[in-house]
């Protein structure tokens, strides 16, 4: 997963350097705010090539349930950054004097090959996020592909400002800074569930299927939490007192199979209780 990232961080700094380029060559605000953009991709990759070393460590002493939150907190810190970076391209968009913005044939090719780079580079980096489980892997991936969008966005608007329709560029960079929102929402929605331990599975579920277990009696407390991708369910059920230990024990066997087979979990905890 780390090369994966390495190998992303270099395509998008060659990408940065390219859109900064033309955006100054030419004086597009569109096109800076979408440089602008790609500069939090960098950052992001090199957040998560920090973090992923992290969040693959196994648990420890002082991090009982894993290393896994660290990826989402990865993905809170990007998305606080993307509307950061929105409120900025707001900002300079109502802002800005009216300016000369010029075309070229050589910065035209460049947006182009930028274009085809944050395509290719999107469908390479779902591919990897689905065969590794990654949470971080598929938002960078969903945030390239954005960028793709953006990226036609802004070419369009810059060769319809450079013809002389320059209120066109400051809209397409509120049309960009929306699209910065957007993804800043998205990554947003997914990653706070996550920190602030919201429920993984509904809990009515979980206790029937409990409750379908022999020997099982009626189920006192059940918790589901997020740990990255994966969850963890934690209950409390109760047993007939005369069960052996070993009686109860097995239930408790039964009835974290089921769950895991069921809701694809890998890591339940089952406390018997007398009846």
């Amino acid at each position: 997963m780390l090369r994966v990232i390495l190998i992303e961080g270099t395509a998008n700094l060659l990408v940065l350097a390219a859109k900064l380029v033309v955006g100054l060559s030419t004086g597009s605000l569109a096109v800076l705010g979408d440089a602008l953009h790609s500069l939090t991709d960098v950052l992001n990759n090199a957040l998560a090539w920090m973090v992923m070393r992290q969040a693959n460590q196994p648990p420890d002493s002082k991090h009982p349930y894993g290393h896994r939150k660290f990826e989402t907190l990865a993905v809170f810190v990007l998305a606080a950054l993307l509307a950061v970076v929105g409120f900025e391209l707001v900002v300079q968009a109502l802002s800005r004097e009216a300016t000369t913005i010029v075309s070229s044939g050589w910065g035209l090719a460049t947006m182009i090959g930028v274009l085809a780079v944050n395509i290719g580079l999107a469908a390479w980096q779902r591919r990897w996020a689905r065969r590794l489980d990654s949470e971080i892997l598929q938002a960078d991936a969903s945030h390239t592909f954005a960028d793709a969008l953006t990226t036609i966005v802004v070419i369009v608007g810059w060769q319809l400002s450079a013809m002389g329709y320059v209120w066109l560029d400051q809209l397409c960079a509120l049309g960009v800074a929306g699209l910065v929102f957007y993804l800043a929402y998205g990554l947003f929605s997914k990653a706070i569930p996550v920190l602030v331990d919201e429920s993984a599975i509904d809990s009515s579920l979980l206790i029937a299927t409990a409750e379908e277990i022999s020997g099982a009696g009626s189920v006192r407390q059940v918790r589901s939490r997020w740990k990255g991708s994966d969850s963890a369910v934690d209950m409390v059920v109760s047993a007939k007192a005369h069960l052996t230990l070993q009686e109860a024990h097995a239930i408790a066997d039964d009835i974290e199979n089921l769950l895991e087979e069921r809701f694809s979990l890998k890591d339940v905890s089952i406390h018997m209780e007398p009846d």
